[in-house]
Parts: structure tokens; sequence; C-alpha cells
């Protein structure tokens, strides 16, 4: 499986256990709604910057994130 598809699907599962907007997390993290949206569709994939700040956002590791560790 593909880590990009997993990702996605992390990243909605995470904001929908946060109980948060997309909105809440793209200015938590610093970038527009429109690119989180972006990323939990899988059409834009975050910088590693970003994948830093998600991770810290919702208290996961990157290999969490990406799909390398349950």
């Amino acid at each position: 499986m593909c880590y990009k598809y997993l990702m996605k699907e992390k990243l909605k599962e995470l904001r929908k256990i946060k109980a948060v907007t997309q909105q809440t997390v793209a200015t938590a993290i610093g970038v527009t709604i429109s690119a989180y949206s972006n990323y939990e569709q899988g059409i834009r994939e975050p910088s590693i910057e970003i994948i830093i700040k998600l991770c810290k956002y919702f208290d996961v590791s990157a290999d969490y994130l990406l799909g390398l560790e349950d």
C-alpha cells in the first residue's frame, strides 16, 4: 500500500479523533485550508517541515503518519 494513501487516511482519522476542523489544523501548522485539504485528499504531499508540524500537532511519530508503524 502506498504511503500517500496511508498518510491521507491517518490525517483524517487523527483530525476526527481530536475533533477539530481542517481550518483549525491548517492554522495550527501554518498552511492554507486548501493546502491542508489537499493533504487529506492525497492531491498534494506535505513537505518535511509540514510533516514535522503535523506530527507535533497530532502528537504522533513521522513513522506513524507515513504508515511505517501502527
